[in-house]
């Protein structure tokens, strides 16, 4: 077997070939700090050393909670340096919630703040603990294989039970298609990611990609304001900004987002949730950048997209990178694809590298999304006749309307485009027992008043008559998780 490790795939090619250029800027209320490809290979080889001195056995999870730090960044690539397998969670989960995680993962160490206690016994490794650890004489990246776990990412499903998603170290070459095909990104970039280090979007294109590429990666760790965005991009020079819809819709309201700021960016990409054709048409009339879209998921990441290539069409995240086997397969089961212009199930081969190895301890979660060769994933879609993806939503979230299959992204991009509408969610509503309508959340416009006779006939002009919505409640906002996606469980 050829030794295949995924943090040297990522660091030790570009710390022989250029040493002295920028890897890593972490940005935030104080000063920045920076690490030189050197620096961090270098990094990390000391904190995997210090991490092998635990006694830790081969293949041992390694919880990571802590803010968007460089101790974060450290802590991940040398768990995976180390042998071990790396398991990103977010800063802002209770001591109850890291203590599920460790018990589900059966972790061995939790890397976090001092003053957080976990069940069970795990090794708590503190601040101090972990510099201790990361003084060590360097060692080598650890000779595992392309099959062996990676790191492990817990997502929420559709039962209150997390799915732990484990990823083997070929993730690297997984990646491969989305680095051209969508993110464009090449040596002289500099990427900037708007999301936590817990997330796989902020893992991935945030920092495995651009490392892949020996470009810069740039992440921020100050408190939120819509507006550091631009002024980030035009202090950094960012070439290429990553972010969800979300970010990019706040930022367009934002005084700071003027052609000036966005000068040196080539394209801002997006992902997470589906980009409205209007957010991105005025992203682009208002920087003069384009926006490159992509759907991804936590088992596979990004899959399909547009990119410098592949011309967007509004209302499609793109086609399938190139190198990707995907087809749409039945809802109701068989591995059978269908033709252009039958909407079933998004499926992805089981033999593309980027597939997760399974789920975590749960082979019953697992027995449901892998068909014959196919693994399936939630969404709704049908391919069109060049090629394209057209979304119909997921299939748990399909709104139920009087026996029809109603898309919520269907409906949110429709109430999008209403005037006086900046931000707007659909979900079904139980208004009496046994029966539910469904539901507009409407965000205004500054100045804009709550006109729901004037957003029914709008939706009526573009909405069959049962997808309209029955019901129209106003708000200030939408619920949304950190990295900026509809909490659709708290609507």
């Amino acid at each position: 077997m050829t030794p295949f490790n995924l943090a040297a795939c990522c660091l030790r090619h570009n710390a022989a070939l250029r040493p002295q250029k920028t890897a890593l800027i972490l940005t935030g209320a104080g000063l920045a700090q920076s690490l030189t490809y050197g620096e961090l290979d270098l990094a990390v080889r000391r904190l995997a050393a210090g991490f092998s001195s635990l006694g830790l056995a081969p293949g041992a999870r390694i919880v990571i909670r802590r803010g968007n730090d460089l101790l974060y960044v450290l802590s991940f690539f040398a768990a995976l340096a180390a042998g071990h397998v790396a398991l990103p969670s977010s800063a802002q989960l209770t001591v109850e919630e890291v203590g599920r995680l460790v018990a589900d993962s059966r972790a061995e160490a939790l890397i976090c703040s001092e003053s957080l206690q976990a069940a069970g016994g795990v090794r708590v490794i503190g601040e101090a603990e972990l510099l201790r650890l990361a003084a060590f004489p360097p060692r080598d990246y650890a000779a595992t294989g392309p099959d062996d776990p990676a790191y492990l990412i817990y997502t929420s499903g559709t039962s209150s039970r997390p799915k732990g998603v484990l990823h083997a170290q070929r993730v690297a070459l997984g990646r491969e298609p989305m680095l051209d095909a969508w993110e464009g990104v090449g040596e002289t970039d500099i990427v900037l990611h708007a999301g936590a280090m817990n997330w796989t979007y902020t893992l991935g294109v945030g920092l495995m990609d651009p490392f892949r590429r020996g470009a810069t990666a740039v992440l921020y760790n100050g408190p939120a304001d819509a507006g550091v965005w631009p002024r980030l991009i035009a202090r950094h020079g960012a070439t290429i900004f990553a972010a969800v819809p979300g970010v990019y819709r706040q930022m367009l309201r934002h005084e700071a987002c003027t052609r000036e700021n966005f000068a040196s960016l080539r394209h801002g990409l997006t992902a997470g949730e589906a980009l409205p054709p209007t957010l991105a048409a005025a992203f682009t009339a208002k920087t003069g950048k384009p926006l490159y879209e992509a759907l991804g998921m936590s088992e596979i990441s990004t899959y399909i997209s547009t990119g410098p290539d592949v011309a967007w069409r509004p209302g499609s995240p793109g086609k399938p990178q190139p190198g990707r086997r995907v087809a749409i397969l039945p809802i109701a089961g068989g591995d059978a694809p269908l033709p252009a212009g039958e909407s079933g199930l998004i499926a992805v081969h089981r033999s593309d590298p980027g597939l997760m190895l399974g789920y975590w301890r749960n082979p019953e979660a697992e027995a449901e999304v892998f068909r014959g060769e196919w693994f399936v994933g939630g969404d709704v879609a049908h391919f069109d006749a060049d090629g394209y993806i057209w979304l119909h939503g997921r299939a748990d979230d399909l709104m139920n309307a009087g026996g029809y299959r109603v898309s919520p992204a269907e409906v949110e991009a429709v109430l999008c485009a209403a005037p006086g509408v900046a931000d707007a969610a659909a979900a079904e509503r139980e208004v009496r027992e046994d029966v539910r309508v469904i539901c507009a959340f409407i965000v205004l416009s500054p100045g804009a008043q709550a006109d729901e006779a004037a957003l029914k006939t709008h939706c009526a002009a573009h909405l069959a008559g049962y997808k309209t919505p029955k019901k129209f409640v106003f708000v200030d906002r939408l619920p949304r998780t950190r990295n900026g996606k509809i909490a659709r469980r708290l609507l």
